[in-house]
């Protein structure tokens, strides 16, 4: 497995921006398929964005689409989320997932696919 670490994360008002930051160890994060996860208190965790190993692939929930934006610097062994328009609705958790077996070409958005998590970040959005 890989150690992900998750920075970024903060208190910032409705409409505002921030940018999350996975850093991943290993010297093969090119060849992982990554993703962003969140979860707010009393909620199931759940699918933010997903990118694949060449970042030539996203994919978002409707509930994002359109505010936040996932992408990956692969010579620095990170995956980003810019997150953009916030609302009071986003305060959760955020984690990083990587999957880093088995078919990784693809962008994944189920948390049973993914086999490393991230220690989470915490994103909160006051109205």
């Amino acid at each position: 497995q890989v150690q992900l670490v998750e920075s970024g994360g903060g208190l910032v008002q409705a409409g505002d921006s921030l940018r999350l930051s996975c850093a991943a160890s290993g010297r093969t994060f090119s060849s992982y398929a990554m993703g962003w996860f969140r979860q707010a208190t009393g909620k199931e965790r759940e699918f933010v964005a997903a990118i694949s190993r060449s970042g030539g692939n996203t994919y978002y929930p409707d509930s994002v689409k359109g505010r936040f934006t996932i992408s990956r610097d692969n010579a620095k062994n990170t995956v980003y989320l810019q997150m953009n328009s916030l609302k009071p609705e986003d305060t959760a958790v955020y984690y990083c997932a990587a999957r880093t077996s088995g078919s990784t070409w693809y962008v994944r958005s189920r948390i049973e696919e993914y086999d490393s998590w991230g220690q989470g970040t915490q994103v909160t959005v006051s109205s």
